[in-house]
């Protein structure tokens, strides 16, 4: 089988390759650019220890359109799985303009790539937050109405709506995934968990966002290689039922898989764990954090997130590496390697 993931370098994209080589004999495409938020060293971390001649890379920026030679340098491509997103809220809401552009310019780069290279399959990475806060223990089911808070989410919401768009004018063979906060080796520091290390390590205050009342926001966090599992158990099962759903059959939408982590845990919590995990005391710990309210601090900032995960357990796919072990081995592995704290 033969793979075409976007956004190979960067850092969802890399664990994916990772897993796909570890786990499969596929041959994988990447359309590559490092203008943006891909490095290369991520790209290095992926290929170690794997057969180099499985992986090959094609320059491309997914913004702009795709000239008929790098097409055809894609050669035959069985499932597309597009990682490719700007994801960083607070960019997103200091300049909204681009950010969104950029997202919908990707987006409509890789649907008419499939339909010109037609795969079985495309998996579209989206996010718990299109569909806006959880209130209370709600957790959203697939296909609940999308609410978008920021222009982060509105742009993936978007990314959706083309999709979907194509599902039913093209007949490209979409399967939308919706995941929650993901957690990993080599994330970027703009990203909470990582901050929460370099902070702890640097001895700086660490933002909590909290209710008005001091009620802590609250996630659920996803090691990145799990959701690399997902989407390989997902290809698969597809591969044994051979039916990726169409408009064509009668479907009135594509499918949609929820991809969630195992448990809840509020802001503060998660730093004590990262704190204890790093061997600091409690109090050294507590007397960081730092407690805004949410909506003052961050517009468009949603206090929780939760998605319902059943359907896609109803199916057969449990996570392999539970948060626990996901906190530990990404805490271990960025203090071993804290040249990623100061990117």
């Amino acid at each position: 089988m033969r793979i075409m993931l976007t956004g190979a370098s960067g850092f969802v994209g890399s664990h994916v390759l990772r897993h796909i080589l570890a786990t499969t004999d596929w041959d994988v495409v990447c359309p590559l650019t490092f203008r943006h938020k891909g490095l290369p060293a991520r790209m290095h971390s992926a290929l170690d220890g794997h057969d180099f001649s499985r992986v090959e890379t094609v320059m491309l920026d997914l913004r702009g359109p795709v000239d008929s030679v790098t097409m055809h340098a894609m050669g035959n491509v069985d499932v597309i799985m597009n990682v490719a997103s700007q994801s960083h809220v607070d960019r997103s809401i200091a300049a909204p303009d681009t950010f969104i552009t950029d997202n919908i310019r990707i987006m409509n780069t890789v649907l008419d790539m499939a339909r010109h290279l037609r795969p079985w399959m495309l998996l579209q990475m989206s996010t718990d937050e299109v569909y806006g806060p959880a209130a209370g223990d709600y957790r959203h089911k697939e296909w609940d109405p999308v609410l978008p808070s920021n222009p982060y989410s509105a742009s993936k919401a978007a990314q959706e709506a083309a999709c979907i768009s194509y599902w039913r004018t093209y007949g490209v063979p979409v399967v939308l995934t919706n995941t929650m906060n993901i957690i990993g080796e080599m994330q970027d520091p703009e990203k909470f968990l990582p901050m929460i290390i370099r902070n702890l390590r640097d001895g700086r205050p660490i933002t909590v966002h909290t209710a008005p009342d001091g009620t802590p926001g609250s996630r659920f966090y996803l090691h990145a290689r799990n959701l690399a599992d997902a989407w390989v158990w997902l290809v698969n099962w597809y591969e044994g039922v051979n039916n990726v759903p169409s408009y064509a059959s009668g479907e009135t939408r594509p499918e949609r898989f929820h991809i969630v982590g195992e448990r809840e845990v509020d802001n503060i919590a998660l730093v004590r764990t990262v704190g204890g995990l790093m061997g600091y005391p409690e109090d050294y710990v507590d007397s960081l954090i730092k407690p805004v309210s949410f909506h003052e601090s961050r517009p468009g900032h949603d206090l929780r997130y939760a998605l319902d995960g059943s359907r896609l357990a109803a199916r057969g796919w449990r996570a392999p590496v539970g948060l626990e072990e996901s906190l530990e081995r990404t805490v271990r592995w960025t203090l071993q390697h804290p040249q990623w704290l100061d990117l």
